[in-house]
């Protein structure tokens, strides 16, 4: 049995069975159904990951990656069962250059554990998905988050990658030099693709200097279309504005109402400027007179932390104000060119309205990435596919303007049928890149196609 193989290579300690682990590794934060794995291992190291594979191959077992369960698709959900793999003791950091602003670490480190490393050198690691994911969650779902608008996503911010494929084989996708004309470049193979080609044992990151200053500022606007073109001013003007969110005025409404808030209720931006003292100012002020000739009001300047990290507290706990004992949700994720924003935007609205149901639109707009919630209750016949047509609509729709069905929570299951529609013939390349490195298909099979 292979798990008692496990059990003989890794050691007990490292092999669990128990139900309420098992239970645990079942499911991720999405709406998808649980399966529990047969077993999860806990692996230390570059070698355990090998020995597991070695087993997995051997017994033709699939394995399924597992960080901090954060997902949003059902990527780490074992629906084939097997092996269940947690890095939550592959959290170590094996080389950091502060000189060279870079950082090799393990992939279960999570990016608050990281971030408080680095604050004492007065570096950052800048990518912010809303959420202490882990850092080899985030690659590979090419995680992104508020600050994309500045620094892009976690493709953006990789050197190199320490692989390990299906059959033991160790590869570096990378160096540590910033730039590189030699070979393929395969990094960006292997960020995003759900751990469907290798398992990530190491992860060089670049890393930033921490911002002198960091300003706040939150204005209103009638429409959403208002909301659109604000965005769009800002990026045309060229202003590296760190943080740029949306939330209309039905989130607001309800951010107010369910954590006692007195945010004005109308279609909201939430804005973060960060850097040098008098540049930042500089920005503000631009800024300010920028939107207010578009038609903002309601603007608000904060450059206290205490209340820039309320500000924020309130965006980020934004899902949890339509939670409601009873009722359940589905979501959207879409990116769409910034000059189709307001028609996307406008759209998801009209949709989330003709259901009747609950649901709100926000996103980091700044880079034309936004998401849905509609709320449903689960034992009302016909509320569910109501709810889930939106978000089929809204995808669709999105592709349709030469966007993409996800912009940061990545396919997992609930993507799946979607990818032919957004990539077509190139699907077929796909499947033979998956064939020729996981011929077996043990690698998180059942996930991106």
């Amino acid at each position: 049995m292979f798990i008692q193989q496990l059990i003989n290579k890794l050691g007990s300690d490292k092999v669990n069975v128990e139900d309420s682990v098992l239970i645990q590794h079942s499911h991720d934060e999405s709406p998808h159904e649980s399966v529990k794995p047969d077993v999860v291992v806990f692996p230390e190291n570059r070698q355990d990951i090998q020995d597991i594979l070695e087993i997995a191959q051997s017994y033709e077992v699939p394995v399924t990656p597992y960080g901090m369960g954060s997902g949003l698709e059902g990527a780490s959900i074992p629906i084939h069962k097997g092996i269940s793999v947690n890095f939550k003791n592959m959290n170590q950091i094996v080389d950091f250059s502060p000189e060279d602003m870079t950082i090799t670490v393990q992939p279960g480190i999570t990016r608050v554990e990281l971030n408080q490393y680095l604050q004492d050198y007065g570096l950052m690691f800048p990518i912010d998905p809303n959420t202490d994911a882990s850092i080899g969650g985030m690659v590979a779902t090419n995680a992104s988050g508020t600050t994309g608008v500045r620094y892009g996503a976690m493709k953006d911010q990789i050197l190199d990658l320490e692989v390990v494929l299906a059959d033991g084989t160790v590869i570096h996708t990378g160096t540590k030099a910033r730039k590189s004309s030699s070979g393929y470049l395969i990094t960006n193979l292997f960020v995003g693709s759900e751990g469907t080609l290798g398992i990530f044992t190491e992860i060089t990151l670049k890393l930033y200097g921490i911002p002198e200053e960091t300003i706040m500022a939150r204005c209103t606007f009638d429409t959403l279309e208002m909301c659109a073109k604000a965005s769009q001013t800002i990026s045309l003007k060229g202003i590296p504005i760190l943080r740029l969110e949306l939330i209309d005025q039905e989130s607001i409404e309800e951010i107010n109402r369910q954590n006692g808030y007195q945010f004005p209720e109308n279609h909201s931006l939430f804005l973060e400027f960060a850097g040098n003292k008098q540049t930042v100012k500089q920005e503000v002020e631009h800024v300010n007179h920028v939107l207010h000739e578009i038609g903002c009001e309601n603007w608000t300047v904060s450059n206290d932390p205490r209340e820039q990290q309320e500000i924020w507290r309130a965006r980020k706990e934004l899902s949890l104000g339509f939670v409601q004992e009873g009722m359940d949700e589905v979501g959207a994720d879409v990116c769409v060119p910034v000059s189709k924003l307001s028609e996307l935007l406008i759209d998801a609205r009209k949709l989330i309205q003709d259901t009747g149901l609950r649901g709100g639109v926000w996103g980091h707009v700044g880079d034309g990435n936004f998401h849905t919630l509609v709320l449903f209750d689960p034992n009302v016949e016909g509320e569910r596919e109501l709810a889930e047509s939106t978000n089929e609509a809204l995808a669709k729709k999105a592709m349709e303007v030469g966007g993409t069905c996800s912009g940061e929570h990545g396919v997992g299951i609930g993507k799946i049928k979607y990818q032919e529609i957004e990539h077509g013939p190139a699907i077929k390349v796909m499947k033979g890149i998956k064939q020729l490195l996981d011929p077996y298909g043990i690698l998180n099979p059942g996930k991106l196609f």
